[in-house]
């Protein structure tokens, strides 16, 4: 392994500039500049000031790298716009993946007109055209978009969680992604900061990235999740969270991921009360119960039995009540994805149950017009950080992207000021200080001993007003050591 010397570097809140000698892979010394004998190459950084590496603790990684090659829907206002949007991408040419021409981030939570098959069958009738959704909880397409997908939509166009999700995948799976697509957006997030991951993806992420690692594919640590399909093939390969996967270390064995509910922009998520308009008394008045209780358990001890931790999706109330009764009734730490909506009695359960929240504060951002409409009266505890951490919680923080951009600093700002663009603090009470947004986007310490995942970047974030964080300008970033972006 190479030894390296960051000169004249300044923690986060100011301080005398120091030395930070990298040997092995672990920070090795840390003194004040020209106090220790330089070893290996030096960097001078003049001034510049460095922290942890950065993670983001939840993102579809095969689904952002595809979001790029998809046609861009997101930010219409309804049925005319999306449409006039594809038309556009026909004219022009748009690439598609396996004949279909496939669109991605339309949200119609707020739209007046709702989709409809018919809208689409009568603007492209002879185009297969599948549109997936922000959230990426539901598909829009046209009867040709339907049968290249093997889906039956009802008069909306619509399909949506269960059957929508397994269709996703079965989708994706017949799309050929050159690896090199893989390694080009991993070297886009080492030029944020990012040096690892937690993979999400519903694909088998424990053989396929270290197949990537050994194509080249080196920016990133990986965390990669199994999903109940995949669950029985993961334990009987022995396979326990923590396990390195590929011979570097770059690639752990992650959690086994269950999706418990929907989503707000598709009004699934499972709520302890209707969206508005709907029949408290149908059967999805209240969202959706993606995965029984029972189910929930016996998925829970069974992958507990053999090593694998769980990371459940709950993003509704009642689906976040739910899922910390089965947490404590096991008695079994965990991870709770999303936790967008919380009932003011649950928060210091996750404490209590040991329950990490791993939030994605971005989406509040994206979402805080959709929840004051269909959450009305109860967004002073949706995306509710700062009462998480009030409460003892512990927090990560990620994006979920393609969701939202695969970028910490977004997430980092969105924590912090709960604003974007030219509005208000949307329930400033719930901001989180920046050292727990910052700690909370990080694994390791910048301390002697600590893996030398670093980032070092051009302002002191602490200094920084929302805009400035969101913007931050990176220099360098180091994973193990070894420079995976470097502008200096």
């Amino acid at each position: 392994m190479s030894t390296l010397t960051l000169r004249s570097v300044r923690p986060y809140g100011g301080g005398e500039p120091v030395d930070v000698v990298v040997r092995d892979g672990l920070v090795e010394t840390i003194a004040p500049t020209g106090a220790v004998p330089a070893a290996g190459e030096v960097v001078d950084l003049d001034g510049r000031f460095v922290g942890p590496g950065l993670w983001d603790a939840h993102v579809h990684f095969t689904q952002w790298v595809i979001s790029s090659r998809r046609v861009d829907v997101g930010g219409t206002n309804g049925p005319d716009e999306v449409v006039n949007a594809v038309r556009r991408a026909l004219h022009a040419g748009a690439p598609r993946t396996d004949g279909v021409l496939v669109g991605y981030g339309y949200r119609d939570g707020l739209w007046t007109t709702p989709t409809s098959l018919r809208a689409l069958d009568e603007a492209f009738p002879d185009d297969p055209v599948v549109l997936v959704s922000g959230d990426l909880h539901a598909g829009w397409m046209n009867s040709r978009g339907a049968e290249r997908l093997g889906l039956r939509p009802d008069d909306s166009g619509v399909v949506a969680e269960f059957e929508w999700i397994a269709a996703l995948q079965r989708f994706q799976q017949a799309a050929s992604i050159p690896v090199e697509a893989y390694g080009e957006v991993a070297e886009a997030a080492a030029r944020r900061g990012i040096v690892g991951i937690v993979d999400y993806e519903n694909v088998p992420n424990v053989r396929e990235w270290p197949e990537r690692v050994a194509a080249g594919v080196r920016s990133l640590r990986v965390d990669a999740s199994v999903w109940p399909d995949r669950l029985e093939e993961a334990l009987a390969a022995g396979l326990r969270t923590g396990d390195d996967l590929d011979a570097d270390g770059l690639v752990t064995m992650g959690r086994l991921k269950i999706v418990s509910d929907g989503s707000l922009n598709t009004r699934t998520a499972w709520c302890w009360d209707p969206y508005p308009g709907a029949d408290p008394h149908a059967e999805h008045g209240c969202g959706v119960q993606s995965v029984p209780v029972e189910e929930l358990r016996r998925l829970l001890v069974r992958a507990g039995e053999g090593g694998i931790l769980p990371a459940v999706h709950a993003i509704g109330d009642r689906a976040n009540t739910e899922v910390i009764e089965v947490f404590e009734e096991l008695g079994m730490p965990g991870i709770i994805e999303h936790a967008q909506l919380v009932r003011d009695a649950d928060f210091a359960r996750f404490r209590r149950a040991g329950l990490v929240a791993s939030v994605q504060p971005e989406h509040a951002m994206d979402d805080r017009d959709i929840a004051d409409l269909h959450w009305a009266g109860r967004t002073g505890r949706a995306f509710a950080f700062g009462s998480l951490h009030r409460s003892g919680a512990e927090l990560r923080l990620g994006s979920d992207a393609p969701v939202a951009p695969l970028d910490p600093w977004h997430a980092i700002a969105a924590a912090t000021a709960r604003s974007r663009g030219d509005r208000d603090a949307w329930h400033p009470e719930q901001r989180l200080p920046l050292d727990v947004a910052l700690a909370a986007s990080s694994r390791t310490k910048t301390a002697v001993g600590q893996p030398a995942d670093l980032v070092v970047v051009d302002a002191d974030p602490s200094s920084c007003d929302r805009d400035a964080l969101r913007s931050m300008p990176v220099a360098a970033t180091l994973l193990g050591g070894r420079f995976t972006h470097r502008a200096v």
